[in-house]
C-alpha cells in the first residue's frame, strides 16, 4: 500500500501540517512514522477519512460531530446530524429573508417620499420593532450545492469580528524546538517552567505567544515553533528558555478554535485587500519567524495551572502585524 508523507498531503489537501496533527490528536485519522525516516506518513484509508473530513468541514459540521460521524457506520447517526444543520441553515435563512423584507421596505419608504435625512421615526414603526425581535442571532453563511462547494465553503467565513489591538512591550521567557511535533515539545518546556514558578501566582495576567520559526518548507525536513510567555521583569529564565525584550505593536486580531488554522488566509486577505485604514506591517524574515505574525493562546497560563479549558476548546487569537496608512 502506498503511504504519503505529511508534506505531501498537506499540499494535497491544502491543510496545514498543524491541523493534520491536530486531526491525529483528536482520533480523526492515523499515521505512521517508518524508522528512521524523518516524515509521518499516511495509508490509503487515512487519505480517504481526511477527504471525508474536509467536505465535512466545508459543509460546516464541528469537529466532535464529524468523529461521532466517523466512529458510527449506521447512516442513522449521520443523517440526524445532517438534519440538525439543515434545521440550522433554516433557520439563519429565515432570518435573512426578515431582514431582507425590512430592509426593502425601508428602501421603498425612503425612495418613495424622498426622505434625505433619517428620523427618528423611520425606525420606530411598530411592525418593523415586531419583526426584528422575533429574530434569533445568526451567522451570515451563504450554502450552496455540493457542485460549488469550495466557493460555497469560501464565502460562508467572512471575517466582520476582526479587532484591533496594541500588544505592549512586554519581557517574555521563549520556548523553541526544530524537528517532530515543535508545537507539543516547545509547549512542554514552557509549561513545565509555568509551572515550576507558580507563574499564575505571581502573574495572573500573563499571556502566550506562538509562530513558526522556522516556518514549513519543502526543503526543510523540520520547521519550528516558538512561545512566549510574559513574565516580569526581573524573573530569571532558565535554559533550554531564553529571557527576551519583546517590542509589542499593532495588530488585527481574528478568534478561531485550535484546528482552524485555514483562517489565517482570511485574516490577511482582510488586512492586505481593499482595507481603506489600515495596511500589513510584516517583516521581511523569508519565512523565518512568519514574518512578524503571532498566535496567542487564549487562557494558557490558567491551563497549565487549572487544566481547564479541555485541549479541543482550546481558542486562539490570530494577531497580523498592522500599520495605519499614511493620509
Amino acid at each position: 500500500m502506498d503511504l504519503v508523507t505529511i508534506s505531501e498531503v498537506s499540499r494535497l489537501f491544502q491543510v496545514t501540517t498543524r491541523t493534520l496533527r491536530y486531526y491525529e490528536q483528536l482520533g480523526l485519522i492515523g499515521s505512521t512514522k517508518k524508522e528512521g525516516y524523518a516524515y509521518r506518513t499516511y495509508d490509503q484509508f487515512s487519505l480517504q477519512r481526511l477527504q471525508q473530513i474536509m467536505i465535512l468541514r466545508k459543509l460546516s459540521i464541528p469537529l466532535k460531530q464529524i468523529a461521532v460521524i466517523l466512529e458510527n457506520e449506521d447512516a442513522v447517526t449521520a443523517v440526524d446530524i445532517f438534519k440538525e444543520k439543515v434545521k440550522d441553515l433554516n433557520s439563519k435563512i429565515e432570518s435573512l429573508e426578515t431582514i431582507k423584507g425590512i430592509l426593502s421596505r425601508l428602501i421603498e419608504g425612503l425612495e418613495k417620499n424622498h426622505v434625505l435625512e433619517i428620523n427618528a421615526d423611520l425606525l420606530s414603526d411598530e411592525t418593523l420593532i415586531e419583526s426584528l425581535s422575533s429574530l434569533s442571532q445568526f451567522d451570515l453563511k451563504e450554502e450552496k450545492s455540493m457542485t460549488d462547494l469550495n466557493k460555497a465553503a469560501e464565502k460562508a467565513v467572512t471575517l466582520e469580528n476582526v479587532r484591533i489591538v496594541h500588544v505592549p512591550p512586554c519581557t517574555v521567557a521563549a520556548s523553541h524546538y526544530i524537528g517532530e511535533n515543535p508545537e507539543e515539545h516547545a509547549g512542554e518546556w514552557l509549561a513545565e517552567f509555568m509551572q515550576k514558578i507558580g507563574l499564575y501566582s505571581i502573574k495572573p495576567e500573563a499571556r502566550v505567544f506562538g509562530f513558526n520559526h522556522p516556518s514549513p518548507s519543502p526543503d526543510r525536513p523540520h520547521y519550528g515553533y516558538e512561545l512566549w510567555v510574559t513574565i516580569p521583569d526581573d524573573l530569571d529564565v532558565p535554559a533550554p528558555l531564553v529571557k527576551k525584550r519583546v517590542a509589542g505593536g499593532l495588530y488585527a486580531a481574528h478568534t478561531i478554535t485550535l484546528g482552524n488554522f485555514h483562517e489565517w488566509k482570511l485574516l490577511s486577505d482582510w488586512v492586505c485587500q481593499d482595507n481603506a485604514k489600515y495596511e500589513a506591517n510584516t517583516l521581511n524574515d523569508h519565512g523565518e519567524n512568519m514574518g512578524g505574525l503571532l498566535e496567542e493562546h487564549l487562557n494558557y497560563v490558567y491551563h497549565c495551572h487549572h487544566n481547564w479549558p479541555e485541549s479541543d476548546e482550546h481558542q486562539l487569537d490570530l494577531l497580523f502585524p498592522i500599520q495605519l496608512k499614511e493620509s
